[in-house]
């Protein structure tokens, strides 16, 4: 990893050029933020730093998906950010293009601390590699039963996801709509039936059935199903 090089010896005579205090100053920031790292807390709503290879990046959460225990959603973001020319360097180095990820807990190091700054691929003057060991956090469609009353009392019937193309999604969520049609408000009685298209909620995707392995329309009988029952 490449770091920044004082430009004078330690122990040269006089003070330190503003220049050299400054890169002391980030260098002491830096091993005060991996000393004495800020623990991320689930639904903290805040950016944290996460470990990518050898580097550490700072990420946004998607709110909502941040809850874990296991598994959130995040972007990588240039450190720097929302600090002019951040953007436009993060846009070279490939920070800009990546979207929403799935990242385990246990690479999260804590809340993000301007200290790590000078660990992140953007310090070192270097791309983002290609597989940043995230996978993307895809979209999903969540099929719910809400009360007739006008009021949003109701309840998931069924979360299906994650989908790896939108136009999978949008076949899916066709053939749904088709097979609800007329039946909306007779299904769940008391409920109207509808499906939703959203972000596939990464920390609770231990609930989600998946749409490649079964008929999604067998699995929205089986789940009304067990409603009825």
């Amino acid at each position: 990893m490449k770091r920044p090089l004082f430009r004078r010896c330690g122990h040269a005579p006089g003070t330190l050029t503003p220049e050299d205090q400054a890169v002391v100053d980030q260098f002491r920031a830096m091993l005060t933020a991996l000393r004495t790292p800020q623990p991320w807390t689930p639904g903290g709503a805040q950016d944290i730093a996460v470990r990518v290879g050898p580097f550490v990046e700072r990420a946004h959460t998607r709110p909502g998906d941040d809850h874990g225990p296991d598994m959130i959603a995040v972007a990588l973001v240039h450190p720097d950010a929302p600090h002019a020319g951040a953007y436009l360097h993060g846009r070279q180095l490939g920070y800009t293009n990546r979207g929403w990820l799935r990242c385990e807990t246990t690479a999260i190091l804590g809340f993000w601390q301007p200290g790590y700054a000078m660990l992140t691929h953007a310090a070192a003057s270097l791309p983002l590699p290609d597989g940043v060991g995230m996978d993307p956090a895809h979209y999903a469609l969540y099929i719910e039963a809400r009360k007739r009353d006008g009021s949003r009392d109701g309840f998931t019937l069924l979360r299906l996801g994650p989908y790896t193309q939108t136009r999978h999604a949008q076949r899916d969520y066709d053939r749904l709509t088709a097979a609800l049609d007329g039946r909306e408000t007779t299904l769940v009685p008391g409920f109207r039936v509808s499906a939703r298209y959203a972000p596939f909620d990464v920390s609770d995707h231990q609930l989600f059935d998946d749409p490649y392995e079964a008929d999604v329309v067998a699995l929205l009988d089986v789940a009304v199903a067990g409603v009825s029952a």
